[in-house]
């Protein structure tokens, strides 16, 4: 199609809130002319996983961010209220743009509205186009040598380090050309979408959101941590993981920045640095699951366990969810998530096994609970780690892996500083409730429970 000189592109940010190494803007300022940076906001269109309350506390304080980044370069973020659909459409009205550009999203509901919206903007004669902004590789890109999608981590993995991570699109821009008439914007806090200030009051204690932030927790982790990750990443009372997990996330760093940034690292460090890259690896796998099995958020991969007999127990759930269950490891992780957003991938896998194994609770009760209160909330990377642990999903621990709390704790917190930080009040260990249920028992009947799945089959 022929592009109209001079005419704006608008740049649709959503979880990709940074300028550089941004396909999308790239792209836009590439073609020459004036380029309008949109933000809008419809969780409606999300389906069943909108923004949860953690989610929305961090996106507010990252737009924020990314407007007086955009400022500083002589632009400015437009804000808008869904449905999308309208809310571009009136934007093309009242620029004269010519060109809508995004980075792509891979969750089931937004992808379907995104080609929609596609086809719809082409019809309508503009130039649409989406980008990979969010992985590293394409989920579509990696297959098996049938050509089918993996279900095994090491396959997969294997297969993505026989190609090469492009290079970045861009640098960090130092000017965006500005349209000659700015369209209205809403304030961002007329979206209203922060949570109650008492349930995050930890959050801004913890956590810098936005592309800066981004950068210096990146920074931080590879000079302090990254020599000692390997032997430190289980061990939750250390500061021995990158907790990039929000950044990536909303894309304020690309992946790919982070997968360069490791590898111009001197050679004496790359060892560290590929196992960290793996956990990276992870994310992709993730991603590449979601796409391929897009009832995976609500359905296990493994259908045998459509019938599972989960239990529900309300009360359970919430001591669970209070971090009262009389497990001090399980009780820590439960009030850190609370008070920070955020936990321990170790300690993530040991309270997601005792809901799911000792209460028998269904995983997507949990599921539920962490997307509505971690600040990394990812449909990818929570359906995949939610079905591994339950022993449904691709790749995933077996179901009759039932971790120890107690041991668990010995092993990986085992001065109990952890413990003591999240979970224990001075003096407190005497009186701390007894557990919820006995783990021996709890473990016998979480078998019983697998042996009938199974012979029901």
């Amino acid at each position: 199609m022929t592009i109209r000189s001079g005419a704006p592109a608008l740049v649709w940010f959503r979880q990709d809130l940074r300028l550089s190494d941004n396909p999308a803007l790239a792209e836009a300022m590439q073609r020459g002319s004036s380029v309008i940076p949109v933000f809008i906001w419809a969780p409606e269109e999300e389906g069943a996983w909108p923004p949860g309350a953690a989610s929305r506390w961090w996106l507010g304080r990252s737009l924020v961010g990314l407007n007086a980044e955009l400022e500083r370069r002589g632009s400015r973020l437009i804000v808008r209220r869904g449905p999308s659909k309208e809310a571009l459409g009136r934007l093309v009205a009242e620029s004269g743009a010519t060109a809508v550009y995004w980075n792509r999203r891979y969750e089931p509901a937004v992808a379907s509205r995104d080609a929609a919206l596609s086809a719809h903007l082409r019809g309508q004669g503009l130039l649409a186009e989406g980008f990979n902004g969010s992985v590293l590789f394409d989920p579509q890109m990696i297959r098996n040598q049938n050509g089918q999608p993996f279900r095994v981590f090491t396959a997969f993995w294997r297969a993505c380090l026989t190609r090469l991570v492009g290079p970045s699109s861009n640098n960090t821009p130092k000017r965006l050309a500005a349209p000659v008439n700015w369209p209205h914007s809403l304030a961002l806090p007329e979206l209203s979408m922060n949570p109650p200030a008492d349930w995050t009051s930890g959050h801004g204690e913890t956590w810098q959101p936005g592309e800066s932030g981004a950068h210096r927790q990146l920074k931080r982790f590879l000079e302090e941590a990254l020599s000692g990750y390997p032997s430190n990443r289980d061990r939750p009372a250390l500061v021995g993981t990158s907790r990039l997990s929000p950044h990536l996330h909303f894309g304020e760093i690309s992946p790919g920045q982070v997968w360069r940034a490791v590898l111009r690292l001197p050679h004496d460090r790359l060892a560290a640095g590929h196992a960290f890259l793996r956990q990276i690896g992870w994310r992709e796998f993730a991603y590449h699951l979601l796409h391929h099995h897009l009832e995976s958020p609500h359905k296990p991969l493994r259908p045998e366990f459509a019938a599972f007999p989960w239990r529900h127990d309300a009360g359970l759930l919430k001591a669970w969810r209070q971090g009262r269950t009389g497990y001090p490891l399980v009780d820590a992780g439960m009030r850190e998530l609370r008070h920070t957003g955020w936990m321990h991938n170790r300690v993530r896998m040991v309270v997601a096994s005792f809901l799911v194994k000792h209460l028998l609770i269904d995983w997507q009760e949990g599921a539920a609970w962490f997307w509505d209160t971690l600040v990394d909330a990812d449909l990818a990377n929570n359906t995949l780690g939610w079905q591994w642990v339950a022993g449904c999903g691709a790749d995933a621990a077996p179901y009759f892996r039932i971790f120890n709390p107690a041991l668990q704790a010995a092993r990986f917190d085992p001065g109990g500083e952890y413990v003591r930080r999240w979970a224990l009040e001075p003096g407190s260990e005497a009186a701390y409730p007894p557990p919820i249920v006995a783990h021996d028992e709890a473990r016998h009947r979480a078998l019983a429970a697998l042996a009938s799945m199974k012979k029901d089959l």
